[in-house]
């Protein structure tokens, strides 16, 4: 479960370089294309320029580079040359990248033009409870320290937390112990230690928490249509806190 530092050195290149693909997804106008369109940009990208491996596209027979998940999407959003990004849009790239045998996985929400002040609110707090988690990282502290900090975020501006998905440890292989929820009690929980590695991605409903997969077996939705945020990073539990993996060229630690 725990990783040496050199294995942890090694995610983090991984990271370094999948920060790089949302940087350059941050220079692109995004309104107008298609998420598949914006698929093949990342995996072009991945491939192409930092000769990496998209580590998405085979895993459980899922065959893209990214989930693209928009408006009511909460996750798993599938991409398509129907789905086309329109002024207004929020939608969640969710990636995954390889190096050296090494997985690191992260997402963001952009917002697509001209958005509207109260799915802005739902896209900042998102994020601001993401890092409410990140905060919680240290040795000694628990799972459901992170829980807690991301739930009590959310409830405070009205927002509900999705418990279907949680975060997860990661590294040669995507999904590996142990599971990361974003809700829970503070002190209860597996204890973290140094060396560990896991992805922390809460994801945050205007409405309610209720969700239901779509036909594809893929994409899941809110229940009742309202707007649903996420975003994810990468962090090692360090021996005095916390390092970000995937921390993003545009952003500093808040």
């Amino acid at each position: 479960m725990t990783k040496t530092p050199a294995e942890v050195e090694l995610l983090a290149e991984s990271g370094r370089l999948l920060a790089l693909v949302f940087a350059h997804l941050d220079g692109r106008p995004l309104a107008g294309l298609t998420t598949l369109q914006v698929n093949d940009l990342v995996e072009a990208f991945i491939v192409g320029q930092l000769e990496a491996r998209p580590a998405s596209k085979g895993q459980y027979g899922y065959g893209f580079a990214l989930n693209s998940s928009r408006n009511n999407v909460v996750c798993h959003g599938v991409p398509s040359r129907d789905d086309v990004l329109q002024d207004g849009d929020i939608v969640n790239f969710d990636i995954t990248l390889e190096k050296g045998g090494y997985i690191a996985d992260s997402s963001k929400t952009f917002l697509i033009g001209n958005v509207a002040p109260t799915a802005k609110r739902l896209v900042r707090t998102t994020y601001e409870a993401l890092w409410k988690g990140i905060r919680a990282v240290r040795p000694g502290a628990r799972l459901g320290d992170i829980g807690s900090a991301i739930e009590r975020h959310a409830k405070q501006n009205g927002y509900s937390v999705v418990r279907e998905y949680c975060g997860h440890g990661i590294g040669r292989e995507m999904h590996e112990a142990p599971q990361v929820l974003h809700f829970g009690q503070p002190g209860t929980g597996l204890t973290l230690r140094e060396g560990m590695v896991f992805t922390i991605e809460p994801m945050l409903n205007q409405g309610r928490r209720t969700v239901r997969t779509e036909d594809d077996g893929w994409t899941v939705v809110t229940a009742d249509g309202k707007l649903s945020a996420q975003f994810e990073h990468t962090v090692a539990v360090t021996r005095d806190g916390v390092r970000v993996l995937t921390l993003r060229p545009d952003e500093a630690r808040p």
